[in-house]
């Protein structure tokens, strides 16, 4: 599936592309010698990246793919995103080799991390309070459902990587502290503390400098994670002594679980003993990354190749907070929209700052499905486009058939038809698409059910129907007309050019007013599809009877 395409992903434009070959300049550079270099180089332009991998032993280790997850809150939009962009990076970094050199995706969770902060979309928030500051896996789930809250949250993010064919492996801080997998680099940190504290004192207000340590120990007697100074350090018995709630000095291993590293040496210290190559960020994190970047390097590692992308607002262009619950779940999204939608939305444009939230979802399903058409016409041609965004949702693979009507059709064919079930719906898609079914067209299938829930929820209470002025009411009479006058058959085409020169005919300057004004008064919204599709789906003498019950008033009463 993503054999034979080097050579084309050598010259694909798209952004995970870029990403993919810098993070191959990355594996050699760090791997190979000179002479191994040249090597791999010569093997890689002949498109033998198999015997490569045969020849150098040093890349048949997998290249590495992380993402971080906090798990203080419900995953949200945001946290499904920083799972799509590495797995579409590490897609085209598997076609840009020809699938030769291994790869691993780890999903991440912070789950040791002190609960700080209450979450605003949760119950029990008064037991969470009480549990306030102790890591995440000890708090309990004030949904009653796991064995914590990160457990809970774990489980969900989980569900639905899983549902959408994420191929990843889990990692949870708490296990890699207290299993072990981390102790090596805990005692490089211990080791190295005045390095450590030489890069990150610097970054610190002024209070926060004077009691700052790498280390936060778990209180024994109460199971908080404590912010607090390192008194001590005992190199010999790999041990700090600090002073615990109550003020009794406390010596613990700086190993197996009973210390937590702050959250910047937390990301250097995971990426030096996970290996990491490739990590996405937000925007918001630029500098974070720096100076982890700096305590990696401390730590005997090397940062990984970075990508930073810019972030989701909410309706009201907020930040998206777990903590807030603001913006959209990724449940939401699902009510409404394909998964391949949502993946779409992650994929565009991830340099540009996005409004996530429910009105986005029509535009995206449609810009998705008009790259759908464009990649299956050019597969028809023998032709594979690496940077049509289709490609990259379909993982290399996207799926032969689209969809022969677009969802926001759908949307207006629903409001329109007063549809309440798919199968009002499909009485009128198989009049439109002879020979139709719901399992001839599965995705058509599945958007109308979307285009149910999203018209009841959104569009229906929103819907504002208004009286056509004069002009508007001679160019409806004309319309009218014209429709009827229209052969038996006459198809989108043919009726959408009829609209258009009712448009002209009537002066509408420009253009899109008269359409505007057919969305207004007959639709009850400011925007549609094109028309002549609609009147096509719909039926003429539907849409004349509904142009004719607008004139008579009876739909703006």
């Amino acid at each position: 599936m993503l054999q034979g395409l080097s050579h084309q992903a050598r010259d694909a434009k798209s952004w995970p592309f870029e990403q993919a070959r810098l993070l191959l300049e990355r594996i050699l550079r760090l791997r190979l010698d000179d002479a191994e270099r040249d090597l791999a180089a010569t093997l890689f332009a002949q498109g033998k990246f198999h015997e490569a991998v045969a020849t150098l032993p040093a890349l048949t280790r997998p290249v590495i793919f992380q993402c971080g997850f906090g798990a203080s809150g419900l995953p949200h939009m945001g946290t499904f995103g920083e799972a799509a962009r590495p797995t579409i990076v590490r897609n085209a970094f598997r076609a840009l080799t020809e699938d030769a050199i291994p790869t691993k995706l780890i999903v991440f969770s912070d789950d040791m991390d002190g609960l700080r902060k209450i979450p605003d979309n949760v119950p029990n928030r008064e037991m969470l309070e009480e549990d306030r500051d102790k890591p995440v896996s000890k708090v309990r789930d004030p949904f009653g459902e796991h064995e914590s809250f990160a457990h809970h949250n774990n489980a969900r993010l989980r569900a639905f990587l899983d549902g959408f064919g994420f191929d990843y492996e889990f990692m949870s801080s708490t296990d890699c502290y207290t299993g072990g997998r981390f102790d090596a680099v805990l005692l490089r940190v211990l080791e190295r503390f005045e390095k450590v504290q030489a890069i990150m004192l610097p970054t610190l207000g002024e209070e926060r400098r004077a009691t700052y340590s790498p280390f936060l120990p778990i209180s024994p007697k109460t199971g908080r994670v404590l912010q607090v100074p390192t008194l001590e350090r005992n190199l010999d018995k790999g041990t700090i002594v600090f002073a615990d709630e109550d003020g009794t000095l406390t010596e613990v291993p700086v190993t197996r679980g009973h210390v937590k590293l702050q959250w910047r040496p937390d990301w250097a210290a995971r990426w030096t003993a996970l290996e990491v190559d490739f990590e996405a960020s937000g925007k918001d994190l630029v500098d974070s990354v720096r100076v982890s970047n700096r305590v990696c390097q401390v730590l005997g590692g090397s940062p990984p190749e970075a990508f930073h992308f810019e972030l989701f607002m909410d309706e009201n262009n907020q930040k998206i907070s777990k903590s807030k619950g603001n913006g959209l779940t990724m449940e939401e999204w699902l009510r409404y929209g394909t998964p391949e939608s949502l993946a779409y939305y992650m994929y565009q444009s991830p340099k540009s700052a996005k409004r996530l939230y429910f009105d986005v979802i029509p535009k995206a399903t449609d810009e998705y499905l008009s790259h759908l058409d464009a990649f299956n016409r050019d597969r028809a041609a023998g032709k594979v486009n690496l940077d049509n965004p289709a490609w990259h949702v379909g993982r290399g693979a996207p799926p032969e058939k689209g969809s022969p009507v677009s969802f926001s059709l759908l949307l207006n064919l629903v409001s329109a038809a007063d549809a309440s079930t798919k199968e009002i719906l499909w009485g009128f898609l198989e009049r439109y698409q002879p020979g139709a079914t719901p399992g001839s067209e599965p995705l058509l299938d599945q958007l109308a059910g979307y285009a149910l829930n999203y018209y009841e929820d959104f569009v229906k209470p929103a819907k504002r129907f208004r009286a056509p002025d004069d002009r508007e009411r001679a160019a409806m009479q004309d319309l009218v007309a014209r429709l009827k006058a229209l052969p038996a058959g006459a198809d989108a085409e043919t009726i959408q050019n009829e609209v258009f020169e009712v448009g002209k005919a009537a002066g509408f300057e420009p253009l899109r007013l008269w359409f505007a004004a057919l969305y207004e008064v007959l639709l009850g919204q400011s925007q549609g599809p094109r028309f002549g599709s609609f009147v096509a789906i719909f039926g003429v003498d539907r849409t004349v009877d509904l142009i004719e019950r607008a004139l008579r008033g009876e739909l703006s009463s």
